[in-house]
């Protein structure tokens, strides 16, 4: 079975930490936007800079070029048998953009506090207190209402994300 899974949750919920595991088990690619962006953001160049600039702020970097550098990515050869996928799409408008057609989504559902401790522990440079209220604002204006188009396509679980790791990939496992 070719397995095109994505994983949606707040800031701190524990994407990269399930999807990585996730896809090394199925021997697919993981694919995180937020590797994506921070690479590009690396990048001594104007799209680097703008990036950059972008994400300091907390915000989301524009639709079109998410859908872009995503689609990008998942053209390459090694996502042709199936991926997982963390972060993207982020909005209603990144899915009319382009569409990765996924078989199955997982939603990492944690309350904000708990995402704001966890955030606090792991100490990215993009993690100070303002970029994560701004994050977890935005998650539940932008990202959370994509949950009911995945309900509706019946490829949507809801995963309690508050368990140990290892307890949430077993979860996980046992529904594919």
């Amino acid at each position: 079975m070719s397995y095109r899974i994505f994983f949606i949750g707040v800031a701190g919920s524990g994407k990269g930490t399930q999807a990585k595991p996730l896809a090394q088990f199925l021997g697919i690619p993981y694919v995180g936007t937020g590797e994506i962006l921070r690479s590009k953001a690396s990048e001594n160049s104007e799209e680097g800079l703008w990036i950059k600039d972008i994400l300091d702020q907390g915000q989301l970097v524009p639709d079109e070029k998410m859908a872009q550098l995503v689609e990008k990515r998942l053209r390459e050869k090694d996502c042709q048998n199936g991926f997982v996928l963390d972060g993207y799409p982020r909005t209603l408008n990144q899915i009319k953009l382009f569409d990765p057609r996924f078989s199955e989504v997982f939603y990492l559902e944690l309350p904000d506090e708990e995402a704001i401790k966890r955030m606090q522990v792991r100490g990215r440079s993009d993690d100070n207190p303002e970029t994560v209220a701004e994050r977890i604002r935005l998650f539940h204006q932008e990202t959370e209402p994509i949950t009911d188009y995945y309900r509706k396509q019946g490829i949507l679980h809801v995963i309690d994300g508050r368990p140990i790791v290892e307890v949430i990939q077993a979860n996980i496992r046992g529904i594919l």
